[in-house]
Formats: structure tokens, sequence, C-alpha cells
């Protein structure tokens, strides 16, 4: 099974031109160090044509909206996520009980939020790029059938669902950064969340 990335490809990107490319990785390149300068909230897509040296017009027919820049920027950082979870070693990946694969789970997506959640902020535009990618729709589906596996009868589609709310990463940065929540109590609270709900299933 090939790994899903966040944003899809343009068509024909396959086959995209030597200098369409070099312009893409350009603009990548002046992205991330804009975001290190300046975050996530005041990147703009004019910085970023100046920063690239190209015109913004080119800058958009590339991503379309800045959602779709921190979409592209998140690809590698969701493809290694989703390595770990479909084919790394257990408990994470394949080879553990269903609830221990739920717990891991849940405490790898918190620290990806946590490391990559103002990308992943900044993509959520809307609730159809937020939950509609394929990406997304991957790890749903993964976090349903590990319900199915521990037993739940009780609509697993719909709880998995309400268990992927919880990780919501505007929620969790505010947590964090606003509430003073320590990392390690949202991975408590993620524990103690799936395993009430696995026993009650």
């Amino acid at each position: 099974m090939s790994l899903i990335p966040i944003r899809s490809g343009s068509p024909g990107e396959d086959s995209e031109r030597s200098d369409a490319a070099r312009n893409r990785e350009r603009l990548l390149v002046a992205a991330r160090e804009l975001l290190d300068e300046c975050g996530v909230d005041s990147l703009t897509m004019d910085k970023l044509a100046k920063r690239a040296g190209v015109g913004k017009g080119t800058v958009f027919r590339r991503f379309g909206s800045k959602a779709g820049l921190m979409m592209t920027l998140l690809s590698d950082a969701e493809a290694e996520f989703q390595g770990r979870f479909m084919f790394g070693p257990p408990p994470l990946g394949p080879g553990a009980p269903p609830l221990d694969r739920l717990v891991a789970f849940g405490h790898a997506r918190i620290g990806y939020l946590l490391e990559f959640g103002d990308l992943a902020r900044a993509a959520d535009q809307s609730v159809y790029t937020k939950l509609e990618v394929p990406a997304t729709l991957l790890w749903h589906r993964h976090v349903e059938l590990l319900l199915r596996a521990a037993g739940m009868t009780a609509d697993p589609w719909l709880m998995a669902i309400f268990l992927g709310a919880t990780l919501d990463p505007e929620r969790l940065l505010y947590a964090v950064r606003v509430q003073d929540v320590a990392p390690e109590r949202l991975a408590e609270a993620w524990t103690e969340l799936v395993t009430r709900v696995v026993g009650k299933a």
C-alpha cells in the first residue's frame, strides 16, 4: 500500500518541466525560511513571492492558496507518520493488541501536532480541507478499524470521528500554549479516554 500525501499533486505533475520543478523547490525553501523567521500567521503569499524571486501569480498557480502551501509543506511529515502506524513496529504499527495501538496512535498524533500543529492549523481553513483530505480519511479509517478489532459494535465509524475531534491541532496547541497543559497530560488523557471507550465496547 502506498502512502497518501496530505495534498494531491496537480495533473501532469509527474512530467513537470525542470524549470517548474526548480521554481517549486525555490518556493518551498523560501517558505520554510519565512516560517522560521516570522511564523505561520505572518507568512503571506506576497512575502513568499518576493523571497523566492517569482511573481505572485506563480505562487498561486503552484499552491492555490496559503492553505494549499501549508498542506504541501506537511506532506513529507504526514507520509512519515502514516508509515509509522501502517508499517512500523508495534505498538503503533501492526502486531500489538488494538487498544495498545489506539493508545500509541493518539500519543504519536499528539507529538506530531505539537511539532507540526501550526502548519496543520493553517492548512485547515475549512471543514472540507480539514476532514476530506485523503490523509485525514486514512487515519480516521485506521482508528475505526482498531475500534472494530477491539470489539466495538456501537457505530465505530462515528466513534472514530469523535475521537479524532479530540486531536484537533488548534485545540491542542491552545491547551499547551495558553492553558499550560503539559504534553504528558494530553497523552494520559488520551489513554484514559480510549481505554474507557474500548472498555464499554
